[in-house]
């Protein structure tokens, strides 16, 4: 009777423990989980936002916000993706404001709030990547400095998809003073759908040649369009259904963001961006981390591999054991997945700032 006693109180202690167990991990699941009272505090944070913009030396107005309180401390620079814009970012910079790091983020030309280049407004296109690379570096060199003089110049920077080739590429062309980088899913490379890497690169290349040939006026990528409506569960982006709603009601209501799909000169320049990023490794000199969507359907992971491997043989603390870090079941887009896969990539991307303060 006694030992039955002990048994039941031993059951009793370890149901208790359990149930304490699942809340905290339910806490952890949903510390950052896009509540009605987080889009509130998002909405009274972006009001204090600096949104602005500067002009390029050929002309272009380059569109960036920046949420600058923390002279002393290093600022995170969040370089985004294809076709987005700072607006669509404003719960990360939430998140890392709450963290206790600044942030500024940028529109590539092309795009979002910055000046389009191309009479079809709707057309992805850029005519050298690189150009891309020197906008970064003209906000981060002259245009922050020259606004916040007293701020720290040190930075840490956080870059996704197609802004993870564009950091890579400005770290390698110039001077900085960035920390560490940490990668979302990077345009290492495209994914090609399957179809051989090397006739995919034939057929980019031939029909932009073509194009520059024959008109001055860019030509869609075969299947390509001004319409790009794909429903939720069409879409290979994110597997929050609120975060999807919330970016496509944004694009509904301030239509100047909406982009189509590319032009054969943006498939070209991002290839040539491809293979300079692997030909100019042994420029990139700070600590590296990438992280890596599971279930891949827009970037090349096997690129992912290959870059993190040879950029490990230079340094270790490059894509530590030349590994990159699975998200496990997360689609393309880390930062607007659900809780789980978003925090996930968010906590890695803190902990490697931490680790190089």
């Amino acid at each position: 009777m006694h030992n039955k006693n002990i048994n039941c109180f031993v059951l009793f202690i370890l149901f208790l423990l359990g149930i304490s167990s699942m809340a905290n991990a339910k806490s952890v699941a949903s510390k950052r989980a896009l509540t009605l009272e987080k889009v509130e505090a998002i909405e009274v944070f972006w009001q204090s936002v600096h949104q602005a913009s500067f002009k390029t030396g050929d002309n272009i107005d380059i569109a960036y916000a920046a949420n600058f309180k923390r002279p002393e401390k290093p600022y995170v620079i969040i370089v985004p993706g294809r076709s987005e814009s700072y607006l669509k970012y404003q719960e990360l910079a939430f998140d890392l404001d709450n963290q206790g790091y600044d942030s500024v983020i940028i529109d590539h030309r092309g795009q979002g709030l910055s000046t389009r280049l191309t009479a079809n407004r709707l057309q992805g296109y850029i005519a050298d990547f690189d150009h891309y690379a020197a906008d970064l570096q003209q906000l981060v060199s002259r245009v922050l400095p020259a606004q916040y003089p007293q701020h720290s110049q040190n930075a840490f920077m956080l870059a996704h998809s197609m802004g993870g080739a564009i950091a890579l590429r400005y770290l390698q062309l110039y001077p900085h003073k960035v920390k560490a980088l940490s990668l979302s899913s990077p345009m290492i490379a495209i994914a090609s759908g399957g179809v051989p890497n090397w006739l995919a690169v034939s057929l980019i290349k031939s029909g932009a040649t073509i194009n520059n040939l024959l008109s001055d006026t860019p030509w869609y990528f075969f299947g390509q369009s001004d319409v790009n409506k794909s429903s939720f569960a069409d879409n290979r982006l994110m597997h929050s259904q609120t975060r999807f709603q919330r970016f496509r009601a944004l694009y509904e209501e301030r239509t100047e963001l909406k982009l189509g799909g590319v032009t054969f000169n943006w498939l070209a320049q991002a290839i040539k961006n491809s293979q300079n990023l692997f030909d100019d490794l042994d420029k990139l000199s700070l600590p590296i981390q990438m992280m890596q969507a599971e279930d891949e359907h827009i970037v090349d992971n096997e690129a992912q591999n290959n870059f993190c491997q040879q950029l490990n043989k230079l340094n270790n603390d490059y894509c530590p054991e030349g590994k990159t870090i699975v998200i496990a079941g997360a689609y393309h887009e880390l930062f607007f997945e659900v809780d789980e896969y978003r925090d996930n990539a968010i906590d890695n991307a803190i902990a490697w700032f931490s680790q190089h303060q």
